[in-house]
């Protein structure tokens, strides 16, 4: 039975479900209406791919946090489903957080999130308490465990916070589930928590699987751990970080471990360490193993520093990345676009060694909603200082991304894209030096810029708050450099 609290939310959104704002992304999943943040339950059911998202419905503005819900077949195209979580039982009276989804053998699909409840303490104190509870529905409509929470507080290590344990992300592996949850442990630095259960509901805390120690930020959020390329990944999405040099910049960030995994004794052993993404705009990506075996993740393309910056005539804030195939190669975790969105390109349009010495446009390359690869090499021994790619100009707003191949750092600017509050515009990045060589691919969908450097190895996200009329495309370079470019539309 749907509680007057959920049906409260679906008929509200009810309007705006087949409503296409023209404001929208073309292929970028966005919310009915409201608010969103990060993606939650990215699963595989019933042959089908299903997201749902921290949601709002009744304001632009954060408040007590809803699943919205979408789903898709290719990534790309996605149908809006109603709501299906709203804050409305004793174990999450005061919001529906984050956490993941997967299909039971019965057929069910099990939804397990962290429900919240605030108390007032004797000294006068709101104190926000965090537990996992689990809901289970038929792809549509979802009911609440009775025996909800599943996990509270005399489940936690000795010294780990009830007031910072959230983002459960579950899965299935070796007859068992197993889930990871983050947590603030007694030094006040993040944690990730694994449970295991035998049937999914029935949880038991197995131990600590990695400590922060304050190495990357404070509270670690929304963790993900799977296997890729015979490889264990831990993701996870720290608050409060430091900047180290240009791999880690400061404030909310994504960081990628990579090492091994020994299931028997329950043991992850870090390798090394990497940023997810060198952009301004993506927090709190989770991941899903396809039907095909691939591994395929989704972001919040947002940044809590910069959530005021909304159109005031819009009806709704906030969007995810592209899905990106994720792989490992040389070391390093790669990401680049899936492959379903090369079946909506249209009107190709190609340049082989083009000089580049000067500003540049060449016909037929401009748009807002594209697939645009560049790949620059040297044109003469001499090399070039620089090259820079301009996209969304129109002689007042532009945002441009320049190489600089003595240094191998990628510079992205987008200071003049329309931002009109005084938040971070720039980033800075390492990339493989290959002699002057370098490939750059931007996928833009009116607001959106990502950016998938040398394939994949390193992405950066960001948002544009240009008119989408801002269309033109440059080029330009100090030196002389030569240039293969290759252009779609993308038509969705």
């Amino acid at each position: 039975m749907i509680s007057d609290s959920l049906l409260r939310a679906r008929t509200f959104e009810q309007k705006y479900i087949e409503f296409q704002d023209p404001k929208r992304p073309c292929f970028h999943v966005t919310g009915t209406v409201g608010w969103i943040n990060d993606p939650n339950g990215f699963s595989v059911y019933k042959g089908e791919y299903h997201l749902f998202y921290q949601y709002h419905p009744y304001s632009k503005e954060w408040g007590p946090m809803h699943w919205g819900h979408v789903k898709t077949k290719d990534f790309i195209r996605w149908e809006r489903l109603p709501a299906a979580l709203a804050p409305d039982t004793e174990a999450d009276r005061d919001g529906c957080f984050s956490g993941s989804a997967l299909e039971l053998e019965d057929g069910r699909q099990l939804l397990m999130y962290t429900g919240v409840y605030k108390e007032t303490g004797e000294d006068l104190e709101i104190r926000e308490y965090q537990r996992q509870s689990i809901a289970l529905g038929d792809g549509i409509n979802y009911v609440k465990y009775e025996g909800n929470p599943v996990l509270d507080a005399d489940d936690l290590p000795e010294g780990g916070s009830l007031y910072d344990f959230r983002d459960p992300k579950i899965w299935k592996e070796g007859g068992s589930f197993f889930a990871v949850v983050a947590n603030r442990a007694a030094d006040e630095s993040g944690s990730v928590l694994l449970f295991r259960s035998e049937d999914g509901f029935y949880w038991k805390y197995v131990k600590i699987l990695v400590s922060n120690h304050d190495e990357f930020g404070k509270m670690w959020e929304c963790p993900d751990f799977f296997s890729l390329d015979g490889e264990q990944v831990l993701v996870v999405s720290p608050q409060d970080m430091v900047p180290m040099g240009l791999e880690f910049h400061a404030g909310n960030g994504v960081v990628c471990m990579m090492g091994g995994w020994d299931r028997e004794k329950c043991s992850f052993q870090r390798e090394r360490a990497q940023s997810m993404d060198y952009g301004i705009d993506f927090y709190a990506p989770q991941t899903v193993e396809t039907i095909d075996g691939r591994r395929v993740m989704i972001a919040w393309m947002q940044n809590w520093a910069t959530s005021r910056c909304q159109d005031p005539t819009a009806d709704f804030f906030g969007m995810m990345t592209v899905p990106r195939e994720l792989g490992i190669r040389n070391g390093r975790l790669i990401q680049n676009p899936v492959r379903e969105l090369e079946n909506y390109r249209q009107n190709r349009v190609t340049y082989q060694n083009v000089l580049v010495n000067r500003q540049m446009n060449l016909a037929g390359i401009f748009g807002r909603v594209m697939d645009l690869t560049v790949q620059v090499r040297p044109a003469t021994e001499m090399g070039y200082a620089y090259f820079q790619l301009n996209v969304g100009e129109d002689g007042e707003h532009g945002a441009f991304i320049c190489y600089e191949p003595g240094s191998s750092i990628v510079k992205v600017d987008r200071t003049r894209s329309g931002g009109c509050f005084d938040i971070v515009h720039e980033r800075s990045f390492f990339v493989r030096p290959q002699e002057g060589r370098v490939k750059i691919r931007v996928v833009m969908d009116k607001n959106s810029l990502e950016i998938f450097v040398n394939d994949g190895e390193q992405a950066a996200s960001f948002l544009l708050y240009s008119p989408v009329t801002a269309q033109a495309v440059s080029f330009g370079a100090r030196g002389a450099a030569l240039m293969d470019v290759e252009k779609y539309d993308l038509v969705v």
